[in-house]
Formats: C-alpha cells, structure tokens, sequence
C-alpha cells in the first residue's frame, strides 16, 4: 500500500497553501476568486490531469510508445444543490506518429491504471477521447 500526506493552511482571506514534501501550491479561497491559483474545483480537475499524464509516463516505455508530447483537456459540469461535480470530460492530444490502434492502446492503458481517474469514475461520469495532434506543417501544405 502507498500512502499520501498533504498538509494545507489559510494564509489569509485570499488564499491558503498546500504542502507535500518540499513542494507548496497556492490554493484559491478567496470567496472572490483569484486568477493566480487553482480554486478546489480546478485542483480537481488537475488532479485526474496529472493521474493521466503520468500514467501515459508510465506506460509508454512498457509499449514502446514513442511521442514527442501530451496535453490533457477537462471540463467539469457541477450541480449547485447540494454542490458536487456531476461529471468530467477530457480530451487526450498526442503528438505521436504511432498508428490509431496504438493510440487506442495507450487510452485504454491510462483508463485501467490511473488511480485518481479509476476513483472519479467510480464517483461520477468520466469520459473522454484520445487523438493524435494535427500536424502544423502538414495542414500549411494543405
């Protein structure tokens, strides 16, 4: 079993401080909002964000998947009454030459093993696509 210690605390009534090891994150408190830290919703999303990007860390050397880079979009619809998040999309972009059954792999790789993403879909819907990213130079030629 891993284990996980996150301490935080009010700096004041703008914003407070996540700590885990020698790492400090700003947290959004601010019952205005501020456009310099996450607030808890989108610490939310970027945890199931991270829990893909580092899966497809993971699993990438194990296929011998080659990519150059990776972007994870997310969007989020939240109820008011009682306040709780409904469900998440995400849309997965790899820049990659690899085929789109490879792709394929790599999505389901990263759906059955990340531990935050396989939490929320037990909690509520969790969808989303994986494409490969456009290529530039290929559509300037077009």
């Amino acid at each position: 079993m891993l284990e996980y210690t996150v301490t935080a605390r009010r700096i004041d009534a703008h914003g407070s401080e996540a700590r885990a090891g020698e790492a400090v994150l700003t947290i959004d408190t601010d019952l205005s909002g501020r456009a310099d830290a996450f607030n808890p919703a989108e610490l939310f999303l970027a945890s199931i964000a991270a829990c893909m990007l580092k899966g497809i860390e993971r699993v990438t050397p194990l296929l011998g998947f080659q990519l150059r880079g990776v972007s994870v979009s997310l969007y989020a619809i939240r109820q008011d009454t009682p306040p709780r998040m409904l469900s998440v999309s995400y849309e997965i972009v790899v820049d990659t030459e690899e085929s789109d059954s490879r792709l394929d792999l790599l999505h389901k790789n990263v759906r059955k093993y990340g531990t935050i993403s396989n939490t929320v879909a037990d909690a509520l819907e969790l969808s989303g696509t994986i494409r490969r990213k456009s290529s530039q130079h290929a559509q300037d030629k077009s």
